[in-house]
């Protein structure tokens, strides 16, 4: 089976907690990050358990995605393995 991972690639935007505001600003001498709209200030780790739902329907939506895939790829292989034979 051949799957290529760039295809389920996904590029999730992470939305303020208090403002929805996607501009972020972080400096690499902290690990706090901060809402450039609101000037509400977090981690990393609370950003994204903040985001945590858009992030699970993004992971569920690769996971059918892959599920779709890889069923077909095994139907193809079958339906080649068996082409030609009187089952």
């Amino acid at each position: 089976m051949n799957i290529n991972p760039e295809k389920y690639n996904r590029s999730i935007t992470l939305l303020c907690p208090v403002c929805g505001n996607t501009e972020m600003e972080h400096s690499d001498e902290s690990d706090i990050i901060k809402c450039i709209g609101c000037g509400n200030e977090l981690t990393k780790d609370e950003l994204i358990q903040e985001n945590g739902v858009s992030i699970e329907a993004h992971v569920d939506e690769v996971k059918k995605e892959i599920t779709k895939d890889l069923q077909k790829q095994l139907h193809d292989m079958l339906k080649s393995a068996f082409k030609g034979s009187k089952i």
